[in-house]
């Protein structure tokens, strides 16, 4: 019988919106679905894994799984997909599941396609899409033999529907055993207070067309009255006007966001490959061939530098 295990990714205790998305897709398909919670001091995040559809949470919690550590994860999500005899193993798209997930398929000798954003199908018969050649082309791909299958899926690829009050039932994994070849002595993060693009269903990025580290600081206020992440093209955080974290892009972040403002963004192919998949797109751009046109639902040809004071101040009228 077919079966969907999730591997749950946390913040700061808290269960991430791309993990509910792919319980409710399963949910949405007819799959039962269980779900692998890892990670230090998210026990109390089981039931909201529960209310979106796990039937059985399979958990590792300890202090020394509280930053990542491939081969501790990868004991532990094989230990899962092992008690849940789960036919199906879905990631979300992250810097953690590009390094796990494409190892797990390798040690489980096990079917593996990245970057998915549809699912079709019944049971362990599937068929799933995913962008290729930055967006130019998208793939169409069959499970060519039976066996264990892994996905990563993007964010924003499928709704998470309303969750219901429920109390997990809860399988407790053993703490996996320390990789003596690899000791984490120290974890910088960026300055706080920042929409993590991943989880921003707004996202206001610049361009070029910024001009410098002063246009970046004009148009962050319109993130600001949005309630959006700000992010940026490749060539803003190559000038060093913006840290890489915030590059929106092929080499960069791959967002899908509800709403999406490209200010002073050209849209080249690797800056369209991370945004295209948004589901209302805005441009402004005075020039009125840049390729973000293309893409847009909304765009405005105009000089940023009077258009963006006009939109935060519509914005702020809007919210009264």
């Amino acid at each position: 019988m077919a079966k969907v295990l999730v591997v749950a990714e946390t913040k700061d205790g808290q269960i991430r919106k791309p993990t509910l998305e792919l319980l409710s897709k399963a949910k949405a398909m007819g799959l039962p679905a269980d779900a692998a919670l890892i990670g230090s001091g998210v026990k109390g995040a089981a039931d909201t894994l529960a209310g979106q559809g796990a039937a059985t949470v399979y958990l590792a919690d300890d202090a020394s799984l509280a930053n990542f550590s491939l081969s501790a994860y990868l004991a532990a999500v094989k230990e899962a997909a092992a008690k849940s005899q789960a036919t199906q193993v879905w990631f979300s798209v992250s810097e953690l599941s590009k390094s796990l997930a494409p190892v797990l398929a390798a040690k489980l000798d096990a079917g593996y396609v990245g970057d998915v954003v549809g699912i079709e199908g019944s049971g362990d018969a599937l068929t799933v899409t995913r962008p290729a050649m930055a967006t130019k082309i998208i793939q169409k791909l069959k499970f060519t033999k039976d066996g264990l299958k892994v996905l990563t899926i993007r964010s924003g690829a499928f709704d998470a529907s309303p969750a219901q009050a429920k109390a997990a039932t809860v399988v407790a994994l053993a703490t996996p055993p320390a990789d003596a070849r690899v000791v984490v002595k120290e974890v910088k993060q960026e300055s706080g207070g920042e929409i993590d693009l991943g989880d921003a269903t707004r996202i206001v990025s610049v361009g070029r067309g910024v001009k410098g580290p002063e246009g970046v600081e004009f148009v962050k206020p319109l993130a600001t009255a949005l309630g959006a992440g700000f992010g940026a093209s490749r060539a803003v955080v190559d000038s060093g006007w913006m840290p890489y974290h915030t590059q929106i892009g092929q080499t960069g972040r791959v967002v899908n966001p509800d709403v999406y403002f490209a200010v002073g963004v050209s849209g080249a192919i690797q800056h369209l490959a991370g945004m295209s998949g948004s589901k209302l797109i805005v441009a402004v751009n005075k020039d009125p061939e840049a390729p973000i046109f293309s893409v847009a639902d909304y765009g405005i040809v105009a000089d940023l530098f009077k258009a963006v004071p006009v939109l935060i101040e519509e914005i702020k009228k809007h919210k009264g």
